[in-house]
């Protein structure tokens, strides 16, 4: 079996994922621009991002051993979709954005907000994962 790296057909599914993922992403920005301190679209999709793969990694690994089918889905949804709808470094620029101009406080409040949500969101799309499993 080859390495899924090295298989192009598991490459152009993590690119289709990616770019479906990337636009996304775009599309939530475009409806959710930057307004005041918060940067509330890069917040949403990496809370969404996390909720996702959360739900995705639960429902897969109930599953059993890893198949094909299951690649495909890791792969084209886990690493492609969710890598591409989430942005944790703008979530690191923005932070840094917001110390840098002395919203020192509102940069950590962020930080911790988002981080905190992330989790959250990535335990509660395991918990939906394992519960639709059953």
């Amino acid at each position: 079996m080859t390495a899924p790296h090295r298989d192009p057909r598991l490459v152009l599914l993590v690119a289709a994922g990616g770019a479906a993922g990337t636009l996304a992403r775009w599309a939530v920005s475009d409806l959710a621009p930057a307004t005041g301190a918060l940067p509330a679209a890069t917040l949403t999709v990496n809370v969404v991002g996390s909720f996702v793969l959360g739900l995705l990694l639960e429902r897969l690994t109930r599953r059993g051993p890893e198949t094909a089918a299951g690649t495909r889905w890791r792969l084209g949804v886990g690493t492609g979709f969710c890598g591409g709808l989430t942005t944790w470094s703008s979530f690191a620029v923005e932070v840094d954005r917001l110390a840098s101009t002395g919203a020192v406080g509102t940069a950590a409040g962020y930080a911790l907000v988002s981080l905190a949500a992330g989790l959250l969101a990535v335990l509660a799309g395991a918990a939906l994962g394992g519960r639709a499993a059953r």
